[in-house]
């Protein structure tokens, strides 16, 4: 059977209209996906992200009836910012298609993520397991690349590591599969530690991970340090976390910091610069990481 297609291109102000508008005619499903390139990498707390310009797509099963439906859903909208376009789409698999755009890629010399629906190519390097579906990091980010190149090529005896807005986990199970003692992962959002759970269970290294909410951590934890600190947040809460995150740094260990904007870098390197002897950016596309050494 095929499925109608309406997608709705609007503004941020008008976002919830058009959503119920789509479910008002019928509509199956609704996604609503970033218009402009605009980066949402982690919401602040309490707050639900989204972009300026939006595109909100419908799934609708009454095909028959496609003139009526538009005209039903142009009048409602009439008021608002929009333009509608819509499209035909043949029924298929859609998990098996939706997994095909997913392949394994390679950080640095050592290290792999792999998901789960194909066999690794490279079977005795260093393979991390994961869920292509989840929602926060899955190595695709260049924000998340250029962190997992750093730990391939860093991780080597240190005894611990803290992953501060840990999302998937992706960075402390990477760091932990190459060759880290213990790690620490904190988050502001529950779903996020328990899929940190999920996949360090399904790498066989939950008992060298631990996992807070923010709230926990900083009670439970304010005195602990760790070899390596890595962030990759966005660069405001980087900015007011670097006196904390300092703290939790042993003399002589590493500061690892992405989610950063290259128009972003200054801010970022002068609230870090009290704190750490900070190297030059490394930049993937319009991102940047920053490494920084505690003096010992």
């Amino acid at each position: 059977m095929p499925w109608l297609q309406i997608s709705v291109h609007t503004t941020q102000n008008h976002a919830e209209q058009v959503e119920a508008v789509l479910l008002q005619n019928g509509a199956c499903s609704i996604t609503l996906n970033d218009a402009a390139d605009e980066p949402i990498l982690e919401p602040a707390p309490g707050e639900t992200p989204i972009w300026q310009n939006i595109i909100a797509t419908g799934m609708f099963n009454n095909t028959e009836d496609q003139p009526r439906l538009l005209a039903n859903i142009e009048t409602a909208l009439q008021h608002s910012d929009y333009r509608i376009t819509s499209e035909l789409l043949e029924d298929q698999n859609w998990v098996r298609s939706w997994m095909n755009d997913y392949h394994a890629m390679q950080f640095g010399e050592r290290l792999w993520i792999c998901p789960w629906h194909i066999d690794p190519p490279e079977p005795d390097a260093i393979n991390l397991r994961l869920d292509p579906g989840l929602a926060f990091g899955t190595g695709t980010h260049p924000t998340t690349s250029l962190c997992l190149n750093w730990l391939d090529r860093h991780i080597q005896q240190q005894q611990s590591l803290l992953d501060f807005g840990c999302g998937s986990g992706v960075l402390a199970i990477a760091a932990l599969l190459l060759g880290l003692e213990h790690a620490d992962g904190v988050d502001i959002d529950p779903q996020a530690l328990d899929a940190s759970l999920a996949n360090a269970e399904a790498n066989q290294v939950e008992e060298r991970l631990n996992l807070f909410s923010t709230e926990r951590f900083s009670t439970e934890c304010s005195q602990q340090q760790y070899d390596i600190v890595v962030a990759n947040i966005l660069s405001g809460p980087l900015v007011e976390l670097a006196p904390m995150l300092a703290r939790h740094t042993l003399p002589g260990g590493d500061i690892v910091l992405s989610g950063i904007l290259a128009e972003q870098a200054d801010s970022v390197i002068n609230a870090y610069a009290p704190f750490f002897k900070m190297d030059a950016p490394i930049f993937m596309e319009d991102w940047m990481l920053l490494h920084g050494c505690r003096p010992g």
